[in-house]
């Protein structure tokens, strides 16, 4: 198999990537109602769809306001514009679904903790998204910089480059063991979350080092800075962590 993976199918070329991020979105959400389930959820019927909305909406939103800012420039015709539209990161989905899911909870008054439902299934539909990625190769901006690395590939442009989407499949794949053993241990509410944000934006502030970035603000890019600001609003818990790890 190369890479890009585009396969033919009576006379018409399958986009992988997009049936990937269907099936993320189908099985993310398939093993959240399999979860909830078998959970004790505390939350009303009718504020979980409410936070539910708030988050899609969020996330739908946040998602093209950061990737226009990873790459921004002005559309000139309709076609860029389309682009434009289609143009999302999976990092402003997840911070614009955290706005959406806070501003949601101080409008409908709930005050529990929210996020860990929502953990695994995210994780899970994240790992599924990155193998469409990967597949995908250069037609999606998911790769690194060239390399004499021993994991570079040749990602459809002929060049040896870090294979990112693999980097962070591993790294996926670890942090769902870790937090799904967590998630059996005497857990304060809603700490499961915030440990998954805080893995994952770290992981994505330093995996940007090796991404061809064009764009950056006092030498960072626009996800990095995004990172920062996520983590800036974990502080505490990063705190408490340093200080019992101490």
């Amino acid at each position: 198999m190369t890479v890009p993976f585009e396969p033919i199918l009576f006379d018409y070329e399958i986009n992988v990537h997009l049936i990937m991020e269907y099936l993320a979105f189908f099985l993310g959400y398939r093993y959240y109602v399999f979860l909830r389930k078998k959970t004790t959820d505390f939350i009303e019927s009718t504020n979980r769809l409410s936070i539910i909305l708030g988050a899609a909406i969020g996330a739908f939103l946040g998602s093209r306001i950061v990737g226009f800012l990873e790459n921004p420039v002005w559309p000139t015709d309709i076609y860029s514009l389309l682009n434009l539209f289609n143009t999302k990161t999976i990092m402003g989905g997840l911070f614009g679904g955290l706005l959406g899911v806070e501003l949601t909870k101080k409008l409908i008054g709930e005050k529990q903790s929210s996020g860990d439902l929502f953990t695994l299934p995210i994780i899970l539909g994240i790992f599924i998204g990155r193998i469409g990625c990967f597949l995908s190769g250069t037609n999606e901006f998911t790769y690194g910089k060239t390399t004499s690395f021993f994991a570079g590939m040749n990602l459809g442009d002929g060049l040896k480059r870090h294979p990112i989407a693999l980097y962070e499949l591993l790294f996926l794949a670890i942090l769902f063991v870790f937090l799904w053993k967590l998630k059996h241990t005497n857990l304060k509410n809603g700490l499961l979350f915030e440990y998954f944000m805080i893995a994952y934006f770290t992981f994505r502030f330093c995996i940007e080092f090796i991404k061809p970035n064009s764009f950056f603000f006092v030498g960072l890019s626009s996800i990095q800075i995004l990172c920062l600001i996520c983590l800036g609003c974990y502080r505490k818990t990063i705190l408490n962590l340093v200080k019992n790890a101490g």
